[in-house]
């Protein structure tokens, strides 16, 4: 399992030596002030991967560019109108861009105008940390209170309906404008920062195109582009929803096991994969990563290691951001699949059998507190989530090089 680290450039409050002081041995990183349908110059893909080879006195650093998170998708293409056959192309360009810059593994989305979404970006816990949190009601309030969205109340049960409106009452216009921001001012990595007005134009633009349809659009992107990503040895792999679960009445279809079976066999290609993310998916009560990882690991491409506590068992649902071995989903029975797909891929002689990985997220604490770092993404919370999923590999390694034996742990 290749340990990486996401940077997302010159203006990320970790810097590239850092990154390589908490052991990563790569870099995920984007191009996010290139607007999305644009293409990605060589000389900018360059340009970044000097900045990734570069420590801040001027020394060449030992990491490299390894995965590309994300190539964005724009709108058009989601909707399949305007400028989408041209952002097709656009992006097929990037794709060989990128390829003769030596990256291989590109990761994408395909969620409606809202990226990953949280409605608290420095939640307190009881030990003093922050971390982020997805409140459900926070977020009916903010959909049928503040946004208006027509017809949002046929999204909710009449009890989230009602408390809904409780919490909207005890708003006042710092805390709506707070709740706003959290969730349309835009989050790390996504490429675009909403105003309201911007966000009710675009919800007009998905009007008739439901689940069924979004679909269709997704696996007619990929017959698009997977043959050039196989002629130029690219592996695409598609992040999950994140909550997994439909927001503001727009289709979400890639939150479970099911949808990334139809996927990797609408387009039955190595190149169409899967970042499979414990905790966009961990969200879901229903998604066990264990087995996801059993039963489609020979798709994955990319794997975001985070966890989520649940408030309750139920989806759609609140949660938070948890340590990273203490969630919803079981992390050591999670790494073990993974570590058991790796020795399959060795012995089938795949090149790519050691899977990038990256701690995902990670809990404000210590000195995080007064960084201000990216949402997300401190550092010594992720270097603490580094660590312990390190400590997990090396442990399930050595017993499984016969090393130590599982009584010895």
């Amino acid at each position: 399992m290749k340990q990486t680290w996401r940077w997302f450039g010159t203006h990320d409050s970790v810097a590239i030596d850092e990154i390589e002081q908490a052991g990563a041995h790569g870099v995920v990183t984007a191009l996010h002030h290139i607007d999305n349908g644009e293409v990605w110059s060589c000389s900018e893909i360059e340009k970044r991967q000097q900045l990734v080879a570069t420590r801040k006195n001027g020394q060449p650093s030992n990491l490299t560019w390894d995965v590309v998170e994300s190539l964005p998708i724009s709108e058009d293409i989601k909707k399949q109108d305007n400028d989408w056959r041209n952002h097709i192309d656009n992006y097929k360009q990037s794709l060989k861009n990128l390829a003769a810059a030596g990256i291989e593994t590109v990761c994408y989305n395909f969620m409606p105008i809202l990226d990953w979404t949280r409605t608290d970006l420095s939640w307190p816990l009881p030990n003093g940390a922050r971390c982020m949190r997805f409140d459900y009601i926070d977020f009916a309030a903010f959909d049928i209170h503040i946004l208006a969205r027509k017809g949002a109340e046929e999204s909710y049960d009449s009890a989230v309906i009602q408390i809904a409106a409780e919490r909207f009452s005890k708003m006042d216009d710092a805390a709506q404008v707070q709740l706003t921001n959290n969730l349309v001012a835009g989050l790390p990595g996504a490429n675009q920062k909403l105003s309201l007005n911007d966000l009710r134009q675009l919800l007009d633009g998905y009007g008739g195109i439901d689940e069924a349809r979004f679909k269709k659009h997704h696996y007619a992107f990929l017959e698009e582009i997977i043959p050039t990503a196989e002629q130029l040895g690219i592996r695409l792999c598609c992040h999950p929803d994140d909550p997994p679960f439909s927001l503001l009445g727009l289709p979400r279809i890639m939150s479970t096991e099911e949808d990334y079976r139809q996927l990797i066999e609408a387009v039955d290609s190595p190149s169409n994969g899967i970042t499979l993310c414990s905790g966009s998916l961990g969200a879901n009560k229903n998604n066990d990563l264990p087995s996801m990882m059993e039963r489609l690991g020979h798709r994955v491409h990319f794997l975001h290691l985070r966890n989520v506590v649940l408030d309750k068992q139920q989806t759609p649902g609140s949660f938070y951001e948890g340590e990273h071995l203490a969630g919803n989903t079981d992390m050591v029975a999670l790494i073990n699949a993974v570590l058991n797909e790796e020795e399959r891929r060795k012995k089938a002689g795949r090149k790519d059998w050691n899977i990038p990985f990256r701690p995902d997220h990670g809990q404000d604490i210590l000195d995080d507190l007064n960084r201000n770092a990216q949402p997300g993404y401190p550092a010594i919370g992720r270097l603490k989530g580094l660590a312990e999923l390190r400590g997990v590999i090396s442990a399930l390694e050595a017993v499984k090089s016969g090393n130590i034996s599982v009584k010895q742990l």
